[in-house]
Parts: structure tokens; sequence; C-alpha cells
């Protein structure tokens, strides 16, 4: 399917959309675990940055060429680049991302896990929550490896993630449900594959907000915006603890 009236960004079939994302997503997970093995670490946060680094970009780099080769197929010979087809672009103010993502990190993921930790005593503490960021924080051990750490978490996972979740999956599902279940489809998704039960109540609700300015502004600018400033207080609250 083209762009619609040949701006927005190229609207993929959700069928195509979802098996583009699985192919790619199976192919990138082999790659991670072929480079995290060859660290000789028994986790990542003991290999250090520079092996998180790099299974993160031999996961991330099968993702984008997906995008890429399913956006390009459907473009209907538009010359536009991968960002024009994606809607990857930023505004003034898409800079509303920023407060946004803060809020949910600091504001509402405590509102969420407080009743959630009482109602299953153990099971969705906070603690657990950034027990991740924190190992990570921790196998950072100098100044470069603080670098890698950013570079990986505020940068580069925020920014494939929505072009991945927001840019072609959204559009594609939006388009064959509906715009309210395609961007909850989404959110669940985007909670679901990060494999950490205990993250998953907060990783649905940033991915429901990430949604909603996707949708409202039709672009990825604020949602990329809004998910670095989400990661980036989630690492400084581990850094300040």
């Amino acid at each position: 399917m083209s762009p619609r009236e040949g701006t927005g960004p190229v609207v993929v079939p959700a069928r195509d959309a979802c098996v583009t994302w699985l192919g790619a997503w199976i192919v990138g997970q082999v790659l991670a675990v072929l480079v995290a093995g060859a660290s000789g670490a028994d986790t990542l946060a003991e290999a250090g940055a520079g092996w998180l680094l790099a299974t993160a970009v031999v996961g991330w780099v099968p993702l984008l060429v997906g995008v890429h080769l399913v956006t390009v197929r459907h473009a209907a010979g538009s010359t536009a680049n991968l960002a024009q087809r994606i809607g990857l672009s930023v505004r003034p103010a898409d800079l509303v991302g920023v407060p946004l993502g803060v809020a949910v990190q600091l504001l509402a993921l405590p509102a969420l896990y407080w009743p959630l930790n009482r109602l299953f005593p153990g099971a969705f503490s906070l603690d657990d929550v950034e027990r991740r960021a924190r190992e990570l924080y921790e196998g950072a051990s100098d100044g470069v490896g603080l670098v890698l750490l950013v570079l990986v978490v505020v940068v580069g996972a925020p920014i494939v993630e929505e072009i991945v979740y927001r840019g072609l999956l959204h559009g594609a599902l939006v388009e064959r449900f509906g715009r309210w279940t395609g961007l909850l489809v989404v959110a669940v998704w985007f909670a679901l594959v990060h494999f950490q039960p205990v993250e998953i109540p907060g990783l649905l609700v940033i991915a429901l907000v990430l949604g909603v300015l996707r949708a409202q502004t039709g672009r990825l600018g604020a949602s990329i915006l809004a998910h670095m400033a989400f990661n980036a207080a989630g690492l400084l609250l581990v850094a300040g603890s």
C-alpha cells in the first residue's frame, strides 16, 4: 500500500508487517545469542557494556533491514527515504514527549506498582523492576562503559523500537483493526516481547503513551523523545540509588 496521498508514512498490510517482524526478530535473536555467548560471561551485565552494545546492534540490524525492505516494497514506486516512509521526523512540538516520558517513569510507574505489590506481595516490587537496569549499570565499570550503556539504553533502543513498533506495526495494525484496538495490540506486543513478567505492567503503560503520541502526531518524533526520556529517567534513578 502506498503512502497516504503520497506524503504520509507507508502503511504496510498487517500480515506483511507481522511476518517481517517475526523473521527479523528471530534472526536478530539468534545473532544476539551468538554474540552474547562469544563474550564468555553468564550475563550481559557481567560481560560489560561493550558486549551489550554489540549484542544490541546485531539484534537491531535485521529489524531495521526488515522495516526498510517491507516499506520499500509497499511504497509503490515512491522515492521517499526510510525516515519518510515511517514518519520519522522531529518538530519542536514533539518536545512534549520529554516530560511525558519522565512523568511515566517517576510518577505513573510508582503509582501503578504500589497496588500491584500489595495485591501480589513480592511479585511486582519496584526493586525487581529496576533489577535489570541496575545490573547493567553496575556492569558498566568505567566512563567508557557508561557512555556505551547510555548509547544502547537511551539512544539506540528507543529509536530502533519506535521505528519497529510505532513506525511499522502501529500503522499496519491500526489499518487492520482500527485506531484504538491496533494501538492496544501494539502496546501489548511491545510489553510482552521484552520477556520480563515483572516489567510488563510498566512497559504496557509507556507503550500506550507512545502509541497515543504516534496516533496524535502521525509521526515518530514525540514517541522517540518520550521513549528516550523514560529510559533516561530510569537509568538516572538506578544511578542515584
